[in-house]
């Protein structure tokens, strides 16, 4: 794939990743670099005194991350929420105290001792290395407080622009204002990073892994298309005005577009909210059709002690209770040696994301899962919401025959797993006699499908949820689930793109879960097709030899008006 061709003298197309759709023309305003150590390293004071220093700067930060997320609901606030706690970390502060104690100035103990937790972290790989890329943020902060610098943060030209970046933390994504910020362009990242993912549910279109940004100059104007992945600078009027105006058009057919998620020829597809720590009742008043992905790992991580089942069944009779008359599938706690648990030793391991984690935690302690299956039946029972379960990770259909027992011994009657694994894809027909429902986790099927670690910058076409080894996992969990009459979920940022939703519909989704944002571009792209037509251009991805050239095999064949959208 070409980084930079060139158009017409001046003008020139970048080309990325697609990581959320829309599109829009604005200047150029560029993340400033962050915070550096100075050249010459002063001496240091008392190593008790910047050891203390150092400890405050980071305080501060988890203060002002924790004041951030106070504000925020959903996706966002889990983030930083989980940001703030990571600044907090002992095992960080204990890093930074030896190096203060050991001689070196407060600046330079935290900047030596998150370089080195970085590297722990990306070695772990799995969640625990999509954690590195906030620890810079958080060192970048601390940084900003030791040296009386600017705090690292968001540019301000004063007009609507696009933000060109090397990339963005959490805490400076969940601050995008989208009257503002008309797109994103950075140079690293992937289609599942924290900052698509966020990007997303602001509704702000967003082009990633795009090597070349950095040739992006300051308020040179660019056309941005977060559908087709392409980043024109200097379009000249006639494009300009052609991205504008579908842009204009893009909001007024989303804004008619509402009620349940149908093809053209009337076949269902429940559109749902992917959902986590956050106001349920902000969630239940978006137009969906219930939940798809309920996360409960909020109520686990960063505790001494597991939740009682009486907390948990408060938590989620609050949740279950917004969504009243409305699907809600729960996932059982997703968590284990790649989201460490204080209360769970699964010992050491060298690949975390091929370890214990999701359903294999209660391999180690099962009474963690029958907890919450007691807790999530005990609260579906206090309300009228529509309560499924589901356990991640599950790789054989003897773990779906195993969690579905248990969950039924629960009280809980609609039990399902999701298939995240190529394995569990593989042997579908056989997990579809095992359970009630089966919804699919692209982000993870794309890693393990493609051997590629998920939170690697580099590699980011690999993890395209367009590359037709991934669809083709998907359609034949979507032939499983016709054959037993199955509903076939996907929950994967991949639901989140109108015309990969299309797709996946072709290929045997009957529902989509995302974020809010997404719902009304999915609803009126499903409305313009039929079933059949959604089946023909999964045929077409499916032929493709790759990501891209699926991607412009549909494009070319959808109904126009969406491709114009």
């Amino acid at each position: 794939m070409a980084q930079t061709e060139p158009l017409t003298p001046g003008t020139f197309r970048l080309t990325g990743v697609p990581a959320a759709p829309g599109a829009a023309v604005g200047p150029v305003a560029r993340m400033a670099p962050p915070p550096r150590l100075p050249d010459t390293r002063p001496a240091a004071g008392d190593p008790d005194a910047e050891a203390a220093a150092a400890r405050e700067a980071l305080d501060l930060v988890a203060r002002r991350l924790d004041e951030q997320a106070a504000g925020l609901e959903g996706d966002a606030a889990a983030v930083l929420g989980a940001q703030a706690l990571m600044a907090r970390d002992p095992e960080l502060a204990r890093q930074v105290g030896e190096r203060a104690r050991a001689g070196e100035p407060a600046a330079w103990a935290v900047h030596a001792a998150c370089g080195a937790y970085q590297e722990l972290l990306l070695a772990a790989g799995g969640y625990l290395a999509e954690r590195a890329a906030d620890l810079a943020d958080i060192r970048d902060r601390a940084l900003a407080v030791l040296l009386d610098l600017p705090m690292p943060g968001l540019p301000d030209p004063g007009v609507p622009h696009v933000l060109v970046a090397e990339d963005l933390a959490p805490a400076d994504t969940v601050r995008l204002d989208p009257s503002r910020v008309l797109a994103i362009v950075t140079r690293q990242g992937g289609p599942t990073s924290h900052t698509v993912i966020l990007a997303r549910g602001l509704g702000i279109p967003a082009v990633v892994g795009c090597a070349t940004a950095g040739s992006l100059q300051e308020g040179v104007e660019v056309a941005v298309d977060g559908d087709a992945g392409t980043v024109v600078a200097e379009p000249g009027a006639e494009e300009s005005e052609r991205i504008r105006g579908r842009a204009e058009r893009r909001q007024a057919l989303l804004a008619s577009s509402t009620g349940p998620g149908r093809t053209a020829d009337g076949e269902p597809v429940q559109l749902l909210l992917n959902i986590g720590e956050g106001d349920p009742g902000a969630a239940a008043v978006h137009d969906s059709e219930g939940v798809g992905l309920m996360r409960t790992e909020f109520l686990f991580l960063d505790r001494a002690q597991p939740p009682t089942v009486a907390e948990q069944t408060s938590a989620y009779t609050r949740l279950f209770t917004a969504f009243q008359g409305r699907t809600v599938t729960v996932r059982t706690l997703d968590a284990g040696s790649d989201k460490p648990l204080a209360f769970v030793d699964t010992g050491s391991e060298d690949n975390p994301a091929l370890g214990v984690r999701g359903y294999r935690t209660a391999r180690e302690q099962p009474g963690l899962l029958t907890d919450q299956l007691r807790a999530i039946a005990a609260a579906a029972r206090e309300t009228d919401a529509r309560v499924r379960v589901m356990a991640p990770m599950v790789s054989t259909p003897d773990e779906a025959a195993g969690f579905a027992e248990l969950a039924r011994a629960a009280g809980l009657e609609e039990v399902g797993v999701m298939v995240e694994v190529p394995a569990a894809a593989l042997l579908a027909d056989h997990l579809m006699r095992r359970v009630d429902f089966v919804s699919i986790g692209t982000n993870d099927l794309a890693q393990y499908t493609m051997a590629t670690d998920r939170t690697l910058g580099t590699l980011p076409d690999l993890l395209d949820p367009w590359q037709p080894a991934l669809l083709s996992l998907v359609g034949t969990v979507g032939a499983a689930g016709l054959h037993h009459g199955r509903p076939v979920g996907v929950c994967g940022e991949a639901a989140a793109d109108p015309l990969l939703a299309l797709v996946l519909v072709g290929l045997g989704a009957t529902s989509l879960s995302m974020a809010a944002p997404a719902l009304p571009a999915v609803r009126h792209a499903l409305a313009r097709h039929t079933r059949d037509e959604c089946a023909r251009l999964a045929g077409l991805a499916l032929a493709a030899p790759g990501a891209v050239a699926a991607r412009k095999a549909v494009r070319e064949a959808a109904d126009p008006e969406i491709v114009r959208l």
